[in-house]
């Protein structure tokens, strides 16, 4: 940014303050210049100052304070603090002021506007930023470089990729930061390819890609689970010899892990010459990911430091596992270090309230959020919509649903799926309307709870028209959850022939979930020749669960197949197939407790057994006077 001119005066205090190291140091030469009058009669002084206080932390209200002094303050002067505010994470103010500086009649130039664009970013005014585009083309910087990169930037932010990419292809200088910006945006956004088309372009225009470029194309490559690009562009990092810094680094064990080659995402880890936090929770991610919940608790054991971060993939990691009381007792402990959880923190322990069906627990965590948590994201309320709804409290979630400030597509699907879990079918189909109706598009998992409503609440033709109205009014490609759905919905209505001639035109392979629809549709109905013929198809598929033999066994057992009996369950046998144990929860003194049949787990079997076997006798004689004369032993 260039200075303004100055006399002898002005090139001694420049002289003065590049010895200044701090703000202290600053105000007292501030001081003595306001003593002897020299900021009054010189303006090139006081923008040397006030500049001088924008590149310390702690002296911009020093800055500001002077700037306020100052009647006519020049361009460079408002470019200082445009800067000075915008680096400093106040975007509003750097556009107030830029909004200042027009109305006092000062044009911008090509070192206010990239620094207003960065402002728009961070804010999120897109409509200012949209403004600004227009300054830029009125007063002939668009062919400016820095100004181009700093509105690619922008319309890369605001999700306007195609604006971005139509001004990018029109700019006339580019540079790798323009670039950047580009492959960037793509990334974020999650358009893989058209990330890697930019790189190819690039390298064919001559440019060379940077750590940043890497960066963007390494997370590209995470997102979208693509371990050969990924490994292309391990290569190229090798043999272009680029630094391989901390964030570079941190970025190959990212995406390692996350394309599920944990030896690759360990050998970056074990080769980076410094770590951060971010490295040991980048391997903590990777190991959590790919469902090696032990190990992934004896690297977060072993961690040196650990963020709130870490904290989160170690408790999402037993969600994710199933292990919901451990992840509950992970989040107990770190409220017990003085830890504050974050609202992805409250939105995981959440779900392991709903999985294991702990409402105590949930309730609290509801009240921590009323206490602590302002103004809380909707992804948050979703995941209390989520746990309310699992754990039977069915009116309390439409309750809060009804209240939440704002709603999106995730919040409608939990809501509604929640009333198609507890069998409230045409309650389910109202709030599919109401979705509709306030503008918000149903996707595919909508439909699943839609048609799982009709099914299970035998609405035959309304699961038919659903069905039908996802693909030619909706426009949502049914996949193969709804087409089990559907299986499910006509077996049940006895509509077996139908059920057949759905599976047969699926566009995909039917799995062993649509086979087991249509077969517990078989037991119902008592069609045994369906039924055979699934079991043929069942047998051939790899997979078959042990619930699924019990419902074949129980099939022919109640057709009385006989020989088809003992035929299955010496397949059974060589298979070495079992049925999972079915599992019960009751909560008490708000604490659940799980049991299965013959279960023997818990500390206090002993005694509930013996409770149970005294219950026949309580049941059938309740009391000596209510037994049958005839039963007593009299003479």
């Amino acid at each position: 940014m260039p200075a303004p001119s100055a006399g002898g005066a002005s090139r001694h205090v420049r002289e003065l303050l590049r010895r200044c190291g701090s703000v202290r140091r600053i105000n007292q030469l501030h001081a003595h210049l306001v003593v002897h009058g020299c900021l009054a009669v010189d303006a090139a002084v006081a923008s040397q100052i006030l500049a001088s206080y924008c590149a310390f932390p702690g002296g911009l209200c020093y800055a500001r304070h002077l700037f306020d002094g100052i009647p006519d303050p020049d361009r460079f002067m408002y470019n200082c603090l445009v800067r000075a505010y915008c680096n400093s994470h106040c975007p509003q103010e750097a556009l107030r002021l830029h909004r200042g500086m027009i109305g006092r009649g000062i044009l911008p130039n090509e070192f206010t506007l990239p620094f207003v664009l960065k402002a728009c970013a961070r804010a999120q005014t897109w409509g200012h930023g949209m403004a600004t585009h227009g300054v830029v083309v009125k007063l002939g910087f668009v062919g400016q470089v820095f100004v181009g990169n700093a509105l690619l930037h922008c319309y890369a932010l605001a999700g306007s990729l195609e604006d971005s990419r139509r001004f990018f292809d029109e700019m006339v200088d580019r540079n790798v930061v323009s670039w950047n910006s580009m492959i960037n945006g793509y990334a974020q956004a999650g358009k893989t390819r058209e990330a890697c088309s930019l790189f190819g372009g690039m390298r064919r225009h001559g440019i060379l890609a940077d750590e940043f470029t890497l960066v963007s194309l390494l997370f590209a490559c995470s997102v979208e689970g693509n371990l050969e690009f990924g490994k292309l562009l391990h290569c190229h990092l090798l043999v272009s010899g680029c630094p391989a810094d901390l964030i570079l680094g941190n970025a190959l064990v990212d995406m390692y892990g996350k394309c599920g080659n944990l030896l690759m995402a360990r050998t970056c880890f074990d080769m980076m010459p410094i770590k951060n936090v971010v490295s040991w929770t980048s391997m903590l991610c990777a190991l959590a990911k790919h469902g090696f919940v032990d190990a992934a608790r004896d690297w977060f054991e072993q961690m040196p430091e650990k963020s709130i971060v870490s904290w989160n993939a170690m408790i999402s990691c037993y969600v994710q596992g199933g292990r919901c009381r451990d992840a509950l007792d992970l989040y107990n402990h770190m409220k017990s270090l003085g830890l504050t959880p974050d609202e992805f923190t409250l939105a995981a322990v959440l779900s392991a309230c709903g999985q294991h069906g702990d409402l105590a627990s949930g309730k609290m965590i509801h009240d921590y959020i009323r206490a602590r948590v302002n103004n809380p994201g909707v992804a948050l309320f979703n995941s209390l919509l989520d746990m309310y709804a699992r754990c039977g409290q069915v009116e309390t979630a439409i309750s809060l649903f009804s209240k939440m400030p704002s709603k999106n597509v995730i919040s409608w699907n939990t809501i509604i799926g929640a009333l198609a879990m507890h069998g409230r079918a045409q309650d389910a189909l109202m709030f599919f309307r109401s979705m509709v109706s306030d503008s918000f598009s149903p996707d595919e998992i909508t439909f699943v709870a839609i048609l799982s409503a009709c099914s299970h609440g035998c609405l035959l033709e309304a699961g038919q028209y659903y069905f039908q109205a996802m693909r030619h009014v909706y426009n949502v490609k049914p996949d193969l959850e709804h087409y089990t759905c559907m299986v499910d919905l006509l077996g049940r209505g006895g509509l077996l022939a139908k059920a057949v001639d759905l599976i047969k035109d699926m566009p995909v392979k039917p799995d062993v979930v649509v086979w087991g629809a249509l077969l517990g549709a078989c037991r119902i109905h008592g069609q045994i020749h369906i039924g055979k013929q699934v079991i043929k198809q069942l047998l051939e598929l790899e997979g078959m669960s042990g619930g699924l033999f019990v419902l074949i066994s129980n099939l022919l057992y109640e057709t009385h197949q006989w020989e088809d009996m003992k035929k299955l369950r010496k397949l059974m046998r060589e298979w070495g197939t079992k049925k999972d144990m079915g599992v019960s929860s009751v909560e008490t003194n708000d604490s659940v407790h799980e049991f299965g049949v013959e279960d023997i787990r818990h500390e206090g079997s002993a005694e509930m057994y013996a409770s149970v076997d005294r219950l026949p006798h309580h049941l059938i004689f309740p009391h000596p006077l209510a037994v049958p004369p005839e039963l007593l032993d009299v003479e």
